[in-house]
């Protein structure tokens, strides 16, 4: 296999997006769910998948966690049964990446402790989207563009380069609505580890060489954003 294998685990609505997306960049990914129905699903679909009980362990190393899985995301319905996976593959790969939705937010520190990487609150990015709804009306546009089916609208993380302009600078400067057509979800700052702080309401946040912004917007409107704060690639 050319590339690092990912895997998915539970096929649902939320990870179907995410399937999309891993399609789109020709990423190499399983599909793994209990429920054959599912599994049938899938496959109608054209989508790579299989049926497997993941509580076992020769299971998880037949099919590459430990040697070709890079990657593991947790899609699955049940926040113990993710629990009980994040587990499970941290136990057989130590650097195993994994991403684990969690379906209530009581969960979230059950899953870092089992090993998980990154936690997926669809609960806080919904109460995020509204509260920008409300609170930023200039970004509703967004919203009418992904809604009536615009091809090119994309989301990208950007790091910012040593000497940009953006150096040391807050996001209420940025104007990326007004100046590119971009709309700011959030920022990774790396000195605070690898969690996204999200764009919200009159919160500002100070900019460094090496913080991530991820913007959603058109490639162009993209491409123009990164020449002009000095990325090269």
């Amino acid at each position: 296999m050319t590339h690092p294998l990912i895997a998915i685990f539970g096929y649902n609505s939320m990870s179907f997006e995410l399937i999309t997306q891993l399609n789109e960049k020709q990423s190499e990914l399983i599909i793994v769910d209990a429920d054959a129905e599912k599994i049938a699903q899938a496959q109608k679909k054209q989508l790579p998948a299989q049926q497997m009980d993941y509580r076992q362990d020769d299971n998880l190393i037949a099919l590459g966690i430990g040697s070709q899985v890079e990657t593991l995301f947790c899609f699955l319905e049940n926040d113990s049964e993710n629990v009980f996976l994040t587990l499970s593959a941290r136990a057989l790969d130590k650097n195993l990446k994994i991403i684990s939705v969690v379906n209530q937010p009581e969960s979230a520190e059950k899953l870092l402790a089992a090993g998980a990487t990154k936690i997926i609150d669809p609960f806080e990015i919904c109460s995020n989207k509204a509260y920008q709804l409300l609170t930023k009306p200039s970004i509703t546009w967004v919203i009418d563009e992904a809604v009536f089916g615009r091809a090119d609208l994309h989301m990208a993380e950007i790091t910012i380069p040593e000497h940009s302009s953006l150096d040391k600078s807050y996001t209420s400067e940025l104007h990326l609505n007004k100046q590119y057509n971009l709309f700011l979800i959030g920022v990774v700052d790396k000195e605070l580890g690898d969690k996204l702080y999200f764009s919200l309401g009159e919160q500002d946040h100070k900019l460094d060489a090496g913080d991530i912004l991820v913007v959603l917007g058109a490639n162009r409107d993209i491409r123009k954003f990164k020449q002009e704060i000095g990325v090269t690639q």
